[in-house]
Order: structure tokens, then C-alpha cells, then sequence
């Protein structure tokens, strides 16, 4: 069975920071690429951030690039994603994913995903 689960989400200030995670179990995750996603109300789900299996290869959304941090620790099999200069439009469910192959920003094509967690920040 392969599982992700995030936590870490909750309520903070604006200008505050929080940090997510995202534990994978059921199978290794070598050579697969991982991300972000988030959803705001009455919005569609939307790109956040994705890494490589390789922690070099990082991508970003316009909106968060500078502010936020996504990073891996494949020996634990465990995402994160550092969010610093916490915004209110920042709001949202944020999900967790994983594909084989390069990160991309589409979410159709990750294959796994996580069952979300609140994110919210008030001013």
C-alpha cells in the first residue's frame, strides 16, 4: 500500500512561518519526483512547488518563489516545505503528490497524493 500523509499545517500570523511534511510509505520512492499543491476556497487545485529526486532541481510557483523552501529527505522518504512571509491569500488545503520521472506542474499526471492538510493564516 503506498501512503502519503502531511502534517505540520495549522493557524499562524501573517509574516509568520510554518514548516509541512509529507511521510511516504508502502515502497521506495527512488527516482521520483515530488510536490506541492494547494487549493483555496472556491478555487482549482493549483502548483505550489516540486523537487526532483535529485535535491538540486527545484521549481516554483511565481507566487511563492522566495517565501517558500521545498526540500527532501529521501533516506526518510519524507518531503517539506518551509513556508516563511506567510501571506492570507496563502490560505488553503495543501496537498502532497509524488510521480515517477521530472517534476512537473501539472497535477494530472502525479500519481500519488496525499489527503491534505489547513493551512491558514490570518492577518
Amino acid at each position: 500500500q503506498v501512503q502519503l500523509v502531511e502534517s505540520g499545517g495549522g493557524l499562524v500570523q501573517a509574516g509568520g512561518s510554518l514548516r509541512l511534511s509529507c511521510a511516504a510509505s508502502g515502497r521506495t520512492f527512488s527516482g521520483y519526483a515530488m510536490g506541492w499543491f494547494r487549493q483555496r476556497p472556491g478555487k482549482e487545485r493549483e502548483f505550489v512547488a516540486a523537487i526532483s529526486w535529485s535535491y538540486g532541481s527545484t521549481t516554483y510557483a511565481d507566487s511563492v518563489k522566495g517565501r517558500f523552501t521545498i526540500s527532501r529527505d529521501n533516506a526518510k522518504n519524507t518531503l517539506y516545505l518551509q513556508m516563511n512571509s506567510l501571506k492570507s491569500e496563502d490560505t488553503a488545503v495543501y496537498y502532497c503528490a509524488a510521480r515517477r520521472g521530472a517534476p512537473v506542474t501539472s497535477n494530472y499526471v502525479y500519481d500519488y497524493w496525499g489527503q491534505g492538510t489547513q493551512v491558514t493564516v490570518s492577518s
